[in-house]
Order: structure tokens, then C-alpha cells, then sequence
């Protein structure tokens, strides 16, 4: 599919991944629209994506809000050929110590934000045998301890595309799931300064898990996808080998080899967060203080 002169809708479209992917698209000659929180932030990565790229004020915890954002990229551009579902959030916490409302939180914008995009987008993308692709992360089949909301709801991410490919494929339209791996975002470098656990087991992680990508890097591999209408998309390229190891990962050998940290890594890491008094990053926490309408989305994709 060459993207020159199709229309590319981005959630999470302010900074980080989806700021990086609409770049990369609009210098590949698509149009592109972006939706997402932090109004002041996003007008200006669409004034760098080019004079009257459209951008919307956009809750993908709200279906109106997400609805919203879809059809005024219709009302300007006349359709829409290709959605990027990326807005997410990452949070800190087990299961047993972690803030209840911060997990369903999680939940809630990274898979059934992802479902209200995909929903709101579909009639529009059918019309144009379009492609959708959501941001799913190799968290989506190798899960962390302290990461369960982020885990479940990426893994949950993950089998949507694989369900909703089923459903539309047949009319010509291609979903896919995004994998990326560490993404050098604001998140990923503040989470590591606020948890040196963290920071730690990331750092003991088998190669290509541990390795991190550039925004740059990341963004070009996922407008490659667009324009193959991959069904995956992993990000470094190498990650695909983790995806090829998930049946050992997830196993009772792997679960063993992930648990001889835990005993002393789980306690750190519950007693980090709780010296932290916060669930998140200080940037999730600044948008989290933004007015109620603006208070449960994070306009970038952290990857893990």
C-alpha cells in the first residue's frame, strides 16, 4: 500500500510512538490526523507533521470522545485508510499491592481503547480495504512481574487483532499487531529512574528483550508495516525471536527461571513504589491531574 495521499488516523498522537509514526507517515505522503490528550502538546507535534494537520481532543476511555476524533478526520480528509490504536499507559504495582483503580485504568485505555478506535474506525477503513494496526507490545506473550495490568491488557490487545483479522479480512481489510520491545521514550526513561528494580531486571533480561530502540527506528518499522500490511510488526526486528519462544516462556521451565529473582525483586520493587506514593510515572501523573475529561488517558505507548 503506498501511503502517498492515503489518510493515516493516530491515537496517542501528541508525543513518543504515535508522534514519531505520524511523522514518518506524512513524510512518506500521507495525510495525517491525530488524536490524543494534552492539547497544547498535540497542536504542536501537528504543526510539525505539516500546515492543517487536523488533531482532535480525544479520551479513548470515552466512545463519544474516540467517535469524535473519527468523524472529523472523515469530515476533513473524506475517509480514512489506515488507524494506528496507540494511545496507552503503563503503570507500577503487583497484584496484591498495586492500586486497584490504576490496573482497571490500564485496562481500560490500552485494550478497550484500542476497542473503541478499532470500532469507530472500521466502517471507514472497510470502505477503503484499508489496514489497522494496534500496539500490542511483546509484553502481549512475555509477561513481568509488577506488570500484570499492562501484561493482561496488552495480551488481551493481541488476540482482538488476531479475532477482528478474521472478521474483516475477507473484506479486505488488514489488522495488525504491533510488537514492540523497549521504546526510548519519556516513560520507559522515567520509570527506570523511579524504580531501580526495575531498571535492574530490565538490565538481566535475555537479548533482544533488553535492548532498547529509538523513537525513530520504532516509528519507521511500524509506517513499513502500514505500507506491507503486516500482520506483525516486531520492533527491534530481533524481538521476533522472542515471539518464537513464547511456548518456552510461558512454560513451567521458563516460569522457574523468571521466578529466581522474584523473592527479592518483588519486595524491592513494593517497597520502591510505595516510597514513591504513585502508581506511574511523574508524567502519567501530571496528565492524570489534568480536568476529569482529561484524567484516564497518556498520549504515548510505553512499551515493555
Amino acid at each position: 500500500m503506498d501511503l502517498n495521499g492515503r489518510v493515516v488516523l493516530i491515537t496517542g498522537g501528541a508525543r513518543g510512538i504515535g508522534a514519531a509514526v505520524a511523522l514518518e507517515s506524512a513524510k512518506r505522503g500521507a495525510r495525517v490526523a491525530l488524536a490524543g490528550l494534552e492539547p497544547q502538546q498535540l497542536a504542536e507535534t501537528a504543526a510539525r507533521v505539516g500546515p492543517g494537520t487536523p488533531h482532535f481532543d480525544c479520551d479513548v476511555t470515552e466512545m463519544a470522545s474516540v467517535q469524535a476524533a473519527v468523524d472529523g478526520t472523515v469530515e476533513q480528509f473524506g475517509g480514512i485508510d489506515v488507524v494506528l490504536a496507540n494511545a496507552g499507559i503503563g503503570t507500577y504495582g503487583t497484584a496484591e499491592k498495586g492500586d486497584p483503580e490504576a490496573w482497571l485504568r490500564t485496562v481500560d485505555v490500552n485494550l478497550n481503547g484500542a476497542y473503541r478506535t478499532i470500532h469507530a474506525a472500521l466502517p471507514h477503513v472497510i470502505e477503503r480495504r484499508g489496514y489497522i494496526a494496534v500496539v500490542c507490545s511483546i509484553a502481549s506473550f512475555a509477561p513481568l512481574a509488577g506488570m500484570s495490568s499492562y501484561n493482561a491488557s496488552k495480551a488481551g490487545a493481541e488476540a482482538m487483532v488476531r479475532a477482528v483479522r478474521q472478521e474483516v479480512g475477507f473484506r479486505g481489510v488488514d489488522v495488525g499487531a504491533i510488537h514492540p520491545s523497549w521504546i526510548d521514550t519519556a516513560l520507559v526513561r522515567e520509570s527506570e529512574q523511579d524504580l531501580p528494580s526495575f531498571r535492574e531486571a530490565k538490565s538481566k533480561l535475555p537479548w533482544p528483550i533488553r535492548s532498547t530502540t529509538s523513537v525513530e527506528k520504532c516509528a519507521a518499522a511500524i509506517v513499513d508495516g502500514f505500507e506491507q500490511r503486516k500482520a506483525r510488526v516486531f520492533v527491534p526486528k530481533a524481538a521476533v525471536l522472542t515471539y518464537l519462544l513464547r511456548t518456552l516462556i510461558t512454560s513451567s521451565v521458563g516460569e522457574r527461571l523468571a521466578a529466581a529473582e522474584t523473592p527479592t525483586m518483588v519486595p524491592r520493587m513494593e517497597h520502591e513504589i510505595d516510597a514513591l506514593g504513585r502508581s506511574a510515572s511523574e508524567r502519567t501523573v501530571r496528565i492524570d491531574h489534568l480536568p476529569a475529561a482529561h484524567s484516564r488517558d497518556v498520549a504515548e505507548e510505553v512499551e515493555a
